[in-house]
């Protein structure tokens, strides 16, 4: 049976965060003296009350979770963080239509980065602050940074990170995951800041540098301005962005390593973060390749955009400093590959991930070896350590489902008239929680606002399911999840 107690207390305890966070924005509101004090005044008031109301449902709830809880407790806290997320745009007006509103918060929580505002110059700073804020959040995952701030909140703590987690296998620092959350919260914390602190430095403002700076980092790809990162005419600015996109792709537990404990060596070492550099490499070159010789480009800006937007695509950042739209076709399978693939596993990044891609390979590559020699005991190994059996059949099911669901949002899409390019870019944005605008990134110019609201639940939906890695949530639609035992 699933304990419904202690799922009330925890997400009232997460509503009693996210009131917080909305309280900075109220803040925000009255020292810019704007139009949305009055809104966000209202949604802290709500966000507060409704988590008071949890906790009295959860009052003497046992601190235990069993396995079905956590599953239950994860994609809970998402979708209500969602939903009370979204009331600021609905009490100011900036968002009139739930569906959009929905859509826009589940968007900014599971750093997708997509959005239904054409124009966000025209929103107030808070709100605007709002929408970093609702990234930075939801970069390492909502519970996990509860486990780090209230670690005796989450009994069984160890069955929600099983569930909100990404990548195939998990990598500990720390006997304790409490100390492990806190550890690499504090790397994140400090990306954060030294992003900021060089944005500001090479001519940003402070408020368009601590927004960036949570999105980057983040990966999600919200920006201040609606030319994204073109709009400050800063070649220094696109380096810096290329380089914090990369730093945040990379394993947050070999960040640790290598800032903190000096270990340089074990970043080098890694498999899954030298097939991460070689794909951007590859990438980056090709598409140079075709800028320079297909477009024209001088050398050093087809390097430059190449390189940004390789790193923005397989980051899943989605922030971008030129438009491929007019691009070489081929630049844009190229950039659908490394929306597909994903930086790295344990990283603030969605896609398939890197280690996925290197496993698939070494799968492959003994299948090959089996047809010459049949009898050969030939293990996949992963940093020297073989990768159990019952971790490749999770992995041929998770290829799987992912394919089936890319294809299943396809067929919905150009069903609903959309247009082939776009609908797989749709398809591939929300499922690797990507970001990449319609308008001008791939595709014919479309708007995500031009969607029915239909397609916006079902994208909202869509990107909640990549970013818990599909199965955490698909479980929940299964019958025997729900039988008693």
């Amino acid at each position: 049976m699933i304990n419904w107690r202690i799922i009330s207390k925890i997400l009232g305890s997460l509503l009693l965060i996210e009131a917080f966070f909305m309280s900075w924005c109220m803040a925000m509101a009255f020292s810019f003296d704007e139009d949305d004090v009055m809104a966000f005044i209202l949604s802290t008031m709500l966000t507060f009350g409704s988590a008071f109301v949890f906790l009295y449902f959860g009052r003497d709830a046992e601190n235990a979770l069993s396995r079905r809880d956590a599953y239950v407790v994860v994609t809970a806290t998402w979708l209500v963080f969602s939903v009370f997320g979204m009331l600021p745009f609905l009490t100011h007006g900036s968002i009139t239509n739930i569906a959009s509103a929905f859509f826009e918060t589940m968007s900014g929580f599971t750093t997708t980065g997509v959005t239904i505002i054409d124009d966000v110059e025209r929103l107030p700073h808070a709100m605007l602050f709002w929408r970093s804020l609702m990234q930075w959040i939801g970069g390492l995952g909502i519970v996990f940074f509860t486990i780090a701030l209230l670690p005796s909140l989450v009994g069984g703590s160890v069955k929600v990170f099983a569930a909100e987690a990404t990548g195939p296998m998990r990598s500990k620092m720390h006997p304790r995951l409490s100390t492990n959350a806190k550890w690499i919260w504090s790397i994140y914390v400090l990306l954060t800041v030294a992003c900021g602190i060089s944005f500001w430095a090479a001519g940003m403002d402070w408020f368009d540098a601590t927004n960036y700076a949570m999105t980057t980092t983040a990966t999600g790809g919200f920006s201040t301005h609606n030319g994204s990162t073109v709009f400050f005419h800063s070649i220094t600015i696109e380096y810096l962005s290329i380089l914090f996109q990369f730093l945040a792709g990379i394993n947050f537990t070999l960040l640790y390593l290598s800032l903190f404990k000096l270990r340089l060596g074990s970043v080098v070492r890694n498999g899954e973060f030298r097939l991460y550099l070689t794909i951007v490499l590859v990438a980056t070159l090709w598409i140079m390749y075709l800028l320079v010789t297909r477009l024209h480009y001088g050398y050093e800006p087809a390097f430059r955009s190449a390189l940004f937007q390789v790193v923005s695509f397989i980051t899943t950042t989605g922030l971008s400093n030129d438009n491929a739209g007019f691009w070489p076709h081929t630049t844009w399978f190229i950039l659908g590959f490394l929306m597909f693939t994903g930086a790295c596993a344990g990283s603030t990044t969605g896609g398939f991930k890197c280690v996925r891609v290197s496993m698939i390979i070494k799968v492959l590559r003994n299948e090959f070896r089996k047809i010459l020699h049949p009898n050969a005991v030939l293990p996949v190994k992963l940093g020297g350590q073989s990768v159990p059996q019952d971790k490749l059949v999770s992995l041929l099911a998770f290829f799987t489902l992912y394919v089936v669901l890319v294809f299943f949002t396809m067929a919905i899409m150009i069903v609903n008239g959309i247009h082939f390019t776009n609908a797989a870019t749709i398809a591939l944005s929300l499922l690797s929680n990507v970001g990449a605008g319609l308008d001008t990134n791939i595709g014919p110019v479309m708007s995500w606002a031009d969607l029915s609201d239909g397609l916006k639940w079902l994208c909202a939906f869509l990107m909640l399911v990549g970013r818990l890695e599909i199965i955490a949530v698909l479980v929940l639609f299964t019958p025997s999840f729900w039988k008693k035992i």
